[in-house]
């Protein structure tokens, strides 16, 4: 009911929170990521990222300062994986945490004889589960304006939130009744495993050999960012992401590289 209700309300939000025609211009004419994208997708982006700045709130810490540039800039990635689904898939949650740069995260972690320990670790971008995205802007703005193969921190972390739509990130996020939860385990799990076995020869960022959740945030990264790389070297992967993004990206031969 309250979805039916949600989405009665969008043209209200479209027409009165419209985003401004040339800040929107700007953006879209400035980010490598967009340039791609058909008249068609580039209209829906806009509404799915005019309908996403309305429910989502953004916070600066450590003294940065949110504009509205830097809420569209990090609003239109973070919608682009979702162009042909809905914003349903970022329920559950409201808040952007901005960074000016890397942060640092403490933690209690257990070894495997039970001892706690304090750990340290340097981030450029975190998601929780029914919690914040958390972002460093250093690293956002560099992948917005300097298009790297498989780099895109904003495209990393919500894909980690449409992966936790399950309950925790495991590189299985909600499926389509039309697709096959057997074809996706089988591709993902074997491109998974192929990177391990190469991983001294590795085509995609060796990140992506952390666990099924980093390799899931990792290869959607270049779907959206190289998809000729993804689709060269891990084909039946990328196909499950086409089926699951509902996406098409454009596919230039030339680009394939070894990362």
């Amino acid at each position: 009911m309250f979805y039916w209700i949600k989405k009665l309300f969008r043209p209200f939000i479209l027409r009165q929170y419209a985003i401004a025609e040339n800040l929107w211009d700007q953006v879209a004419r400035s980010l490598p990521i967009l340039q791609n994208l058909t008249t068609q997708e580039l209209r829906m982006l806009r509404k799915l990222t005019t309908l996403f700045l309305y429910e989502k709130t953004f916070t600066g810490v450590q003294g940065f300062e949110i504009t509205e540039e830097v809420r569209l800039i990090i609003a239109a990635q973070a919608c682009l994986p979702i162009i042909n689904l809905d914003l349903e898939y970022y329920d559950g949650w409201v808040e952007i945490v901005v960074y000016p740069a890397n942060f640092i995260v403490k933690r209690e972690i257990s070894d495997h004889n039970g001892l706690i320990h304090q750990e340290e670790r340097v981030l450029s971008g975190e998601s929780w589960s029914h919690g914040p995205v958390i972002l460093s802007w250093e690293e956002v703005h560099s992948d917005s304006f300097n298009l790297v193969p498989g780099h895109n921190v904003v495209i990393h972390e919500f894909c980690h939130k449409l992966d936790m739509l399950n309950g925790r990130a495991n590189g299985m996020p909600p499926l389509h009744p039309s697709m096959h939860r057997d074809q996706w385990t089988e591709s993902l799990s074997n491109g998974f495993d192929e990177l391990n076995r190469n991983i001294e020869d590795a085509y995609i960022n060796r990140y992506a050999s952390t666990n099924p959740a980093e390799y899931f945030a990792v290869i959607s990264e270049y779907f959206f960012t190289a998809p000729e790389v993804l689709k060269h070297y891990q084909i039946d992967v990328y196909e499950q992401l086409e089926l699951f993004y509902k996406q098409h990206p454009r596919i230039q031969s030339s680009l394939i590289l070894k990362t």
